[in-house]
């Protein structure tokens, strides 16, 4: 790790988000860079938490993030909605240099749905919420492997790494 300070995220959308990662690293290191950004959809929210997904529950721009306050704020909300679907989205960034006019980006989703309780015990942020459409499990219930197989930044790196491959980078 290069141990860089974090950039900034002050964008609406996971694509501007992720290109200002990206070209940040990219300044600081004088190398390309890769960078991401990603969080869940709910569609009952009209996409929210979305790009704020890590500090959903902060009141304020001090608060420090939480996984638990933000499950709690996600289950309040979704308390009385029929509609639970929702998705993982991450999108990868890669720049060649800070001012890569054309960087390479790909995104990957994953669908599923909001449960009304906690389940299953590994993972992060939403994961013991998010059901997956296909294997009827929580994301904290997923072995690693098969997470990172299926996942929203699994899908996006293998579209990543075809796009570079047909780049021949």
């Amino acid at each position: 790790a290069l141990n860089l300070p974090e950039a900034e995220e002050p964008h609406v959308t996971f694509i501007e988000n992720a290109l200002a990662k990206a070209r940040h690293a990219s300044k600081l290191t004088g190398l390309p860079a890769l960078a991401d950004d990603s969080g869940l959809c709910v569609d009952a929210l009209q996409g929210a938490p979305g790009v704020i997904s890590a500090r959903y529950a902060c009141e304020t721009a001090d608060t420090p993030k939480s996984d638990g306050r933000n499950n709690e704020k996600l289950l309040a909300v979704m308390k009385n909605e029929k509609n639970r679907h929702a998705h993982f989205y991450c999108v990868i960034v890669l720049v060649r240099h800070e001012n890569d006019p054309e960087p390479i980006i790909a995104e990957g989703i994953w669908a599923g749905e909001i449960l009304t309780e906690l389940k299953g015990d590994d993972g992060f942020g939403y994961d013991p919420l998010f059901l997956d459409a296909k294997t009827g499990k929580t994301v904290a219930e997923l072995p690693l492997e098969i997470k990172s197989r299926i996942s929203h930044r699994g899908h996006a790196m293998t579209k990543l790494l075809q796009k570079l491959e047909r780049l021949a980078l």
